[in-house]
Formats: structure tokens, sequence, C-alpha cells
């Protein structure tokens, strides 16, 4: 299916997120992208997202961790309220990945590096990033890409479906290829990039004041960028695809300097996916790792100093020592018991240490004040199903799959669900959206089949299944399209 991308298409979709060179030779494009209606519809955009998106969990190293996905759409979320244009549904996702990368494409998605968190040192930081490929987004510039390469000579475009692909599994040589494959004029390219990144920077800017953040956060990222790797011989992909020449900088500290100066406290949350991501998303030695969390223990910020015990806690989980993260986590769940990275964690000390009851008790007074929280729901579902209660977890699970149909974790523990209930069929039909959610369109089908077989005498259960299978042929067919 990956094949039947066309050239146009895959080498747009490159060049925003993933391959800032494969850019077409029109600098003088409207501001919103009038030219780009002509090319595609909104609907379309977000049918080629979809599609795509299903390819990178296919073959990108995707997070998902509710806790840290929550975070994550909570900032992107914050920013898209306050941006303009928007069109589309946005979704954020992490990818494990220690390069540093952002990227966006069709139908609002926005996908960071893990990478990111660790370069940035607080949540403007951060923010600054998310702003920048969101306005990627809400100013069309994968469509405009595309009209100005329908002006580009047809053989210059020949391979460029295989520098894509080769790309997402390895960015270098997926670059290399393209290099070699695109015959664009150099200098023009730059120039189309650098007027894609301004207006970028200056819409992203503008958004992150809107809301709240310190639009200083971007020329400081910035600046970080460029003088950690001003002198390297291989800079990260992240530099390849968003390059950050001096004058770049400059104007994003003048325009960051047009807004009034107003402190913006800490935040825990980003302190705590910070810590999280060091334990979890990164080769950090543990036993280093202790050492740095110790340290930062005589920051004399509160925040920071709660965050460093997170952080000691769950590496105390990862080197499999429940016992000693248990009392720090006590603590911390003491002073923010709604804090979802604290219930998350308590609930895996309580696992780890074989008492899922303690954790259904914590995480059912949870959910009276966050009814239908995915963190919550789905650490609940996973303890219900470890202690047997599988009943109690079928029905969770089922309803945030009605409230998330994308939800990879909840299908993952349903799938087991069923199968300790005996539901053969269903557990295949659970098979089948998740091999479909990494667009194995055909093996996804082939699940299908087993589950209708599977299904006895249920008329309306495989009336379900003879739908479901229609419609993911239907999706094949329109993927062979795109």
């Amino acid at each position: 299916m990956i094949k039947t991308i066309t050239s146009t298409l895959a080498a747009a979709i490159f060049a925003i997120g993933i391959g800032a060179t494969a850019q077409a030779s029109q600098p003088e494009l409207p501001e919103l992208g009038t030219a780009a209606a002509s090319t595609l519809t909104i609907d379309k955009e977000s049918q080629i997202g979809d599609f795509y998106m299903r390819m990178l969990r296919g073959q990108l190293p995707i997070v998902h961790d509710p806790v840290m996905t929550e975070y994550l759409s909570d900032i992107g979320n914050r920013l898209v309220a306050v941006a303009d244009n928007v069109k589309t549904p946005f979704t954020f996702f992490w990818v494990n990945s220690r390069e540093m990368n952002a990227f966006a494409f069709f139908g609002g998605h926005v996908g960071i590096h893990t990478a990111i968190i660790d370069a940035a040192d607080n949540e403007s930081e951060l923010a600054s990033v998310l702003g920048h490929e969101i306005s990627h987004v809400t100013q069309r510039h994968l469509a405009r890409a595309i009209e100005a390469q329908k002006r580009t000579a047809p053989a210059t475009m020949v391979g460029v479906i295989g520098s894509i692909i080769l790309a997402m599994a390895s960015p270098e040589a997926g670059m290399a290829a393209l290099q070699s494959t695109l015959a664009l004029s150099q200098q023009s390219s730059i120039n189309f990039t650098r007027s894609n990144e301004k207006e970028a920077d200056r819409i992203g800017i503008k958004t992150m004041v809107a809301a709240g953040f310190d639009p200083n956060g971007v020329p400081s990222f910035f600046g970080k960028m460029a003088a950690k790797y001003r002198f390297a011989s291989k800079p990260p992909q992240m530099l390849l695809t968003h390059p950050l020449p001096e004058s770049r900088i400059a104007d994003a500290r003048a325009r960051a300097a047009l807004y009034p100066y107003r402190p913006i406290p800490e935040s825990l949350l980003f302190h705590l996916a910070k810590a999280r991501t060091s334990v979890r998303y990164s080769n950090l030695d543990k036993n280093h790792a202790l050492y740095l969390f110790e340290k930062q223990k005589n920051s004399g910020d509160p925040v920071i100093i709660q965050a460093a015990n997170y952080g000691i806690a769950l590496t105390h989980l990862a080197l499999d020592k429940p016992d000693e993260a248990q009392p720090i986590m006590e603590t911390l769940l003491s002073n923010g018991p709604q804090n979802l990275f604290y219930l998350d964690t308590m609930t895996d000390v309580y696992m780890a240490q074989g008492k899922p009851e303690k954790a259904i008790a914590m995480l059912k007074n949870a959910r009276k004040l966050r009814p239908d929280n995915s963190v919550i729901e789905l650490n609940l579902a996973n303890a219900l199903h470890t202690k047997g209660d599988d009943d109690q977890a079928r029905v969770i699970l089922e309803r945030q799959l009605v409230l998330d149909k994308n939800n990879v974790i909840a299908y993952d523990i349903l799938s087991g669900v069923y199968k300790k209930l005996g539901m053969i069929a269903n557990q295949h039909m659970v098979q089948a959206e998740l091999i479909a959610l990494s667009g194995g369109y055909e093996k996804a089908i082939e699940q299908l089949q087993y589950a209708y077989r599977q299904t006895g005498n249920d008329p309306l259960q495989k009336a379900r299944i003879d739908a479901r299978i229609k419609e993911l042929r239907k999706s094949l067919q329109e993927a062979k399209s795109l």
C-alpha cells in the first residue's frame, strides 16, 4: 500500500517533517495556501493523514503511553484552541527516538521525538516546537508544497517513493536518497524552505502568547540547538528539516521581544514528563539516573525536587525494586491525589508487588472526580484484568474504544480480556482493528474472516463482521488510489 502513494504527495509529506531539501522551486506562495485549495480538499487531507498515520504506527516507535500522550495533547490543544485557521482536529504523539526531530502532516497529525523534551528546559520551549508544527498544518504548507511540486518536471520525481520509505526507517539514508533523486534548484529549495519556516515561526510565536506560554521559548530553544550543533559534522535531523540560520534566530528573538514580559511559573507536569522520558525512553544508565535525580533535589525549587523524587521512584521501579519506589510514590500521591503521573506509577508499583486490588481501590476512588479519563480507565481495566475481573475490564475497555477508536492500548488489553473470557470471535475482531491501525488492511480482513468462522449462530455479529470487512476493503482500495 505504501508504494501506491503518488510521488508528488510523497515528496510533499517528506518535505515538511522529514526532509526539507525536497522543497519545490516556487517561493512566492499565497499567505493561506489558496492555490493549494485546487489541489486538495480538507477532507482529502484528513483521509491522507489517517492513512499516513497508520503507516507510521507500523514503522516508527510510537510511544503508547497514556500519561505522556495526555500531557502532550493538553499542551497541543491549548495552542490549537487559540490558533487561527484551524480546519481539522489535531492528534499529537511521541516518537521514541534520541534523534532531535518534530514533524507535522495532513489531518492535524503532529509528531514529537522524545529527544525534544530532553533538550527543553521548560514547558514554553516544548510548546515552541508544538506551536511551530501546528502552524505548518494551519497554513497548509503540505498542500502548498504539492501545488509547487506539480510545477516541477515529472522526471525529477522518479524514486521519491523509495526515498520516503527509507527515510522513515533511517532518516539520514532517506535524506541521501532523496538528495540524489531530486534534481531541484538548490537555492530555490532553500528560499521555499525559509519561507515556510519563517511563516511558521511568526504564527507559532503569536499562538504561544495567546495560549499563555513565554514567547522567549522560541529563540531560547533555537539558540540552544544552534549552539549545541554549530560545529557538529553530523547535525540532528531537526536541523536538516528545520534549518536555523542566524537570521532566523535573530528574527524570533526580535518577535518575542515585542510582547511584554510576564513570569511563567515552572510546570510540574513538564518536569514529571521530562523525568519519565529520562527513565523510560532514553538510554540513560539507571544508576546514573539515580545520581542525577539526587543531585536535582539540591536545587531548592519545590517543583524540581518533586520531579526528582518522581524520577527516583520510576528508576527504582525500572530496577525491579517496587518496595523502594512505594514510600516515595505514596508521599507524592498524598500531595497530588489526582496527578495522573502519580496515579499511573503508583498503579505500576502495586502491580509489580502483586497487589492489583490496591491499585483497583485507588483508581476507583480517583475516577469519581475524573470519569472517563483514559489514563485512569486503562490502568483500572488492566488491574481488573490481572486480578481476574475480566467482565468489569471488558465494559471499561469497550467504552474507551467508543470514545477513542484509535486507542492501541485499549485494543491490546481487550484482546487478552476476550481470550480469558473465551470470546474468541471478539478477540479476532480486536486483533483486526489493531492490525488495521498500522495499515495492514489485508491481514486485518483475514482476522475478521477468522472471527466470522468463530461466531456460531449469531446473525447480528456476523452482519457486523461482514460490514467491517467491506469497510476495510474500501479503505484498502482508497489507500491504493492516494
